[in-house]
Order: C-alpha cells, then structure tokens, then sequence
C-alpha cells in the first residue's frame, strides 16, 4: 500500500496569513505586547515550536507546557474568523490542480491519504474546511505530536499504518510540501519526497532541497499518479 502525506499551508490551501494573523492576536491579548511573531520564520515549522518562540519572545525563558496549551487555545479560539475573513477578501487561495489531484487520490484503491502538517490538528482542519477537502484525509501528524517534522511524519505514518489491512507489508511513503523543512524531513524519515512551488520557499531554494521530484503546481494528473507509481486509468484500459 502507499501512504501519502500532504502538508497544509503553501501546499493544500493558501490561508492568506490566518494562521500569523490569529497568532499574532492571541499572544498580544496574553502578553500584552504587539509585533512577537515578528522575525519567526514559520514557513514548515510545527506550531508548537512557533508557540514555543514566540513565549520566549514574550517572556525570556521557555514556556511551561500549561503556559504553551493557553497559547494554543488563544490562537485556535481566534483562528476561525482569521480563515472567514480570508476567505471573504479572497485571499484563501487553493493551488491549481490540488483538489482534483487530492480527490483522485482519495478514491484510488491501495492509497492512504493524510496530513503531515505543522499545524495543530484543530488548526489544520479549520484551514482545510472552505475547500472541502477534510473528508479526504482521515489521519496525519500534527504540530502537537513533535516539535521536529520528521517526528511529525513518522507519527502520521504510524497512525496511517493502523488502517491498513491485518497482514499488509510496509507502505510505501510519499511526502509532498512546499518547503524544503517537508523534504529534508521526510528524507530523514527514509520516505520519497516531492516539492510544490505553490507556498512560501523561493523556487531555488526549493529546489536546492533537493527533493526525489519537482512541480511547481499540482497540475497534471497523469504525471503526479505516475510519481505515486499509479497506473492512469488509460493505461489500465485492455487492448482491442
């Protein structure tokens, strides 16, 4: 079986900076001080790191884990009217090709598909939901299983693995993002990899990553199911 894991922002959806927005709202209504998330590179990172720095910024010393669950809290209470307005301002945006790609997937036979997201999970499904696209994705790895992303991919594939067949062998892993954070972890964790110049890295700096493959959208069906070794549905027809 194949397991694929799909990092969210820069590659699932483009929230139009409702994560940064509703994080940066939450730690000044906590702190008391604006501009915290300021200098932060998020871009990849699990947000309980974010949460983490972003304390620190605030307090000088590292949170305790009560401390970074008010953190959380705050920001996934503020997140919802952050992705609303997005959306109404047209900024949340959806890759071209993604959502096909991804529903293709979803329907094929022998593929698992998950999240391998820095996100809290609450957070991811709230960026998912204005493109429909929860119901495709039935496990993952979140930013609140690790703070390193290869954690974060291996707990998607362990928790992927229990959906599998009794008997079935070990999958295998394809991990697709927009940073070279998703490549270089998910080739730390010995799973294929492929980069998307849909997010947030410069198109060199991603390919500097050097991922297994490279699309700069998601376009292109019968090429992306031929990366996952999927035999198009034209191949599959018998010969006259």
């Amino acid at each position: 079986m194949k397991i694929v894991l799909f990092d969210v922002d820069g590659t699932l959806v483009r929230a139009g900076g409702a994560g940064r927005k509703a994080l940066g709202a939450a730690a000044q209504a906590l702190y008391g001080k604006a501009g915290l998330i300021e200098g932060i590179d998020m871009a990849g990172r699990a947000d309980s790191w974010i949460c983490r720095e972003v304390f620190l910024a605030a307090r000088g010393r590292r949170p305790s884990s009560r401390e970074l669950g008010r953190l959380k809290r705050e920001y996934l209470k503020r997140l919802p009217g952050q992705v609303r307005k997005a959306v109404s301002a047209g900024r949340y945006r959806l890759p071209a090709g993604v959502k096909a790609l991804v529903r293709r997937l979803s329907r094929e036979k022998g593929v698992l598909l998950g999240l391998g997201t820095g996100n809290f999970e609450q957070g991811a499904r709230i960026k998912l939901k204005p493109a429909g696209l929860n119901r495709c994705f039935r496990f993952g790895g979140y930013g609140c299983d690790s703070l390193d992303r290869c954690g974060i991919l291996k707990e998607a594939v362990r928790r992927g693995r229990r959906l599998m067949p009794e008997g079935a062998g070990p999958p295998e892993v394809f991990v697709v993002g927009d940073t070279p954070h998703d490549v270089s972890a998910g080739r730390k964790a010995g799973y294929a990899t492929i980069g998307v110049g849909t997010g947030f890295a410069p198109w060199e700096v991603l390919a500097a990553s050097r991922p297994d493959r490279l699309a700069r959208d998601f376009r292109g069906i019968e090429k992306w199911l031929s990366w996952f070794g999927i035999a198009s549905k034209a191949s599959r027809k018998p010969p006259r």
